[in-house]
């Protein structure tokens, strides 16, 4: 069974390009499957591109605040899991 791990929260949300601004707690990689929850909130999704201060990045650390591209909106204060199978 696939086990979800705590990695950050969602700061920011850019509805036009798609963009999660998620503060990090935890290191995340593309590739990596990652759920996105909230009230209203309910996503999962493969890390298909992340970004640093406009950067293209393949892993970001703990304590890094990054750009990732969403599949559906999300909303500030949103929690951010990395799903390790």
């Amino acid at each position: 069974m696939a086990e979800k791990i705590l990695i950050g929260k969602v700061t920011h949300y850019y509805p036009k390009i798609g963009v999660a601004v998620v503060e990090l707690h935890e290191t995340l990689k593309k590739g990596d499957k990652i759920e996105i929850e909230g009230k209203t909130t309910k996503l999962s999704q493969i890390v298909t591109s992340m970004q640093l201060n406009h950067v293209d990045i393949e892993t970001a650390s703990a304590g890094q605040t990054v750009g990732v591209k969403v599949v559906d909106r999300v909303r500030e204060g949103d929690s951010v899991y990395k799903v390790v199978e």
